[in-house]
């Protein structure tokens, strides 16, 4: 086995692991199941990375994000690690060579999406792929009580019976108490252990601002705190708005959402990452898996659906320990909606019903056909064609997907392939009988290794470059070749991919387990209320509410939110305090308080007093608060 410090120097040039790296790193190669908890720029890929490379064989990592997948290989690829990864809208032949390959090469890591675990091509292949340890990115996703539940991941289990003996590592950068405990259950952990870093971001200002103008108050933040910020809005059509008004003040602002094609999302990405751009106005589809750390704001201008969500956006700032500030706009409106969001996110069995008859009408899929096949799916166009409400039509989808129906997925790109199909005596005579195809056909071996044994990712742009010329050319060209049987021939494709899990059936029988639904609804709505919390809280440290949350109660006051420096502005007598220091303990002595009724029963102190005097009792270990705003006798 290798040094794990000599391969961190040599492929990542660092002296030393951050907090926690090395213990988990240890913990897997001593062959212990871990779960690791590591925040939004943490270093969690590093965790499963390095013990890769210490050992002979393939490390097996799931994760749903097809785009950081991609990226990921990619920088392997740039450090001279060998890498492959397996996702959704790859054909059978191209599934099938890329784990051929990686059986026969020195492949170090696989990328897997989870719903190609269980199928047939996987299993048969998967005995021959060396695996010595499996990796389970967003881990949060296995549990039915996590805000991102993707039924995908309960087959991973099944993997530990094919591959006795490997251990398993568990990554997530938010999961609360509850959702910890259902993960290493469900990935049936034996002697495992848990590394969780303090979800403390000491350089990190959180506020909440009731506002009657978000875009006035966006421009006041950005004009008073220089540097690069993303704006989070929860609609596409707000993010182009906001940024078109913000360009109007002149601030540099683009938009981006999942909906954009692929290149223009590259293009506007880069430009922020290299400051050319100064604010990037998206939906939460932006951020994951990108390593910026001058960020200096993320602010809101809608409030997310629950705190997991926000501590990730949020944690987008800052992450070079410089003072950076997650700013949280809302007005009355955004908390009646708020307190709406579980009707739509669970829709009625009729609904969901109803969507899945318009999806296989609109797919044209026969009754008893389908399992296993991908297909494109044009969401807006479905939805115009159908006249259905987009929310329900969308969160139907997404209970048809847990229940094991299907799989949606809004964000795929597979960039063109090509690979030759002839063998080569006849490829010459061809070019002799069409000399305006011979200049593609040289270029295309010269420029793409392998590509007579496979098929390789091309660029139409670049091979223009090459014999200057025009892409659309090209693409003719190629598409010319690919009717004549010289070379297998896919384009580019950058739409969305409904995958069917199950052979399609009758609308009427399909069934949900009520039960799970209801209860997935049910903490839905404590996670609802619990964002309300952090959104109205007065006097509280928010970073102490996070804290509670996550189960991370050792969590200092952090002296530099919105609550704590308005408590640092409120003046409090020697008097005053010992006064309120007696009457909460004795408040709580008996029973436990929710802190609004303890604040309630303090009628007539000022609240950022009764805080100032809470938060002291609670660093002193005198009472405690848990995630849902209980404050009890310690």
């Amino acid at each position: 086995m290798k040094d794990i410090h000599s391969i961190l120097k040599q492929y990542w040039g660092f002296d030393a692991f951050r907090p926690l790296q090395q213990d988990i790193i240890e913990s897997i190669l001593n062959n212990r199941d871990t779960l690791a908890l590591l925040p939004t720029g943490g270093g969690k890929s590093l965790c499963y990375q390095v013990p890769a490379l210490a050992r002979e064989g393939i490390c097996l990592v799931i994760s749903p994000l097809i785009a950081l997948m991609k990226d990921q290989v990619e920088n392997l690829r740039k450090k001279n690690i060998t890498a492959y990864s397996i996702y959704a809208g790859m054909s059978r032949k191209e599934v099938i060579n890329t784990l051929k390959v990686a059986a026969e090469s020195n492949c170090r890591l696989l990328y897997v999406s989870p719903e190609r675990l269980e199928t047939s091509l996987f299993k048969e292949y998967l005995p021959g792929l060396n695996i010595h340890l499996i990796a389970v990115d967003e881990a949060h996703c296995i549990s039915q009580w996590g805000y991102d539940f993707r039924p995908s991941y309960l087959r991973i289990a099944a993997l530990r019976e094919e591959l006795p003996g490997i251990p398993v590592l568990a990554l997530t950068a938010s999961a609360t108490p509850e959702v910890q405990k259902d993960i290493c259950e469900k990935l049936e952990f034996k002697n495992g252990q848990v590394f969780r870093q303090s979800f403390e971001r000491p350089n990190l200002s959180y506020s909440s601002f009731k506002v009657d103008s978000k875009i006035n108050k966006i421009i006041d933040i950005l004009r008073k705190v220089p540097g690069t910020s993303i704006v989070y809005c929860k609609s596409r059509k707000r993010t182009k708005e906001i940024s078109e008004l913000l360009r109007l003040q002149h601030i540099h602002a683009e938009f981006y959402h999942a909906g954009l094609p692929h290149d223009e999302r590259n293009k506007k990405q880069e430009g922020w990452i290299n400051n050319k751009t100064r604010a990037i106005v998206c939906t939460n589809a932006f951020g994951m898996g990108i390593d910026k750390p001058d960020v200096r704001t993320v602010i809101h201008a809608d409030v997310p659906d629950c705190l997991e969500n926000y501590y990730q956006e949020a944690g987008r700032a800052g992450r070079d320990g410089k003072t950076s500030y997650a700013v949280l706009l809302y007005d009355e409106k955004d908390l009646n909606d708020l307190a709406l969001l579980a009707s739509q996110r669970f829709p009625s069995l009729d609904d969901i019903r109803n969507t899945y008859q318009a999806v296989a009408n609109y797919l044209q899929i026969p009754t008893g056909a389908g399992e296993g096949q991908y297909y494109d799916f044009d969401l807006s166009d479905f939805l115009k064609k159908f006249k259905l409400v987009s929310h329900t039509a969308l969160y139907s989808l997404k209970s048809l997907e847990q229940e094991g129906w299907l799989a949606f997925n809004e964000q795929v790109f597979l960039p063109s392939a090509a690979g030759f199909t002839t063998n080569k005596d006849y490829l010459y005579a061809f070019e002799k009988e069409q000399p305006r195809l011979e200049p593609l056909i040289k270029t295309m071996l010269r420029a793409y290794g392998g590509i007579f044994d496979q098929q390789v990712p091309i660029s139409e742009k670049m091979l223009a470059g090459l014999l200057k010329g025009d892409a659309e050319e090209i693409k003719t060209q190629l598409k010319i070749l690919h009717q004549s049987g010289i070379l297998e021939y896919r384009p580019q494709k950058d739409s969305p991919q409904l995958f069917l899990l199950r052979n399609r059936g009758k609308a009427e029988d399909i069934t949900i387990n009520m039960l799970a639904y209801n209860k997935r609804k049910e903490q839905f709505q404590r996670r609802m209320k619990q964002m309300v919390n952090f959104v109205t809280a007065v006097g509280e440290c928010r970073s102490r509410i996070i804290g509670a949350y996550f189960g991370d109660a050792n969590i200092k006051s952090c002296g530099i939110c919105d609550n704590c420096l308005k408590q640092k502005a409120t003046p409090l007598t020697k008097e005053e305090f010992e006064t309120l220091r007696h009457r909460i303990i004795n408040m709580v002595k008996y029973e436990s308080l929710p802190a609004k009724d303890l604040l309630l029963k303090l009628n007539g102190i000022k609240k950022e007093k009764a805080w100032k005097v809470i938060e002291f009792l609670q660093a002193e270990n005198k009472i405690v608060m848990d995630g849902s705003g209980l404050v009890k006798l310690k």
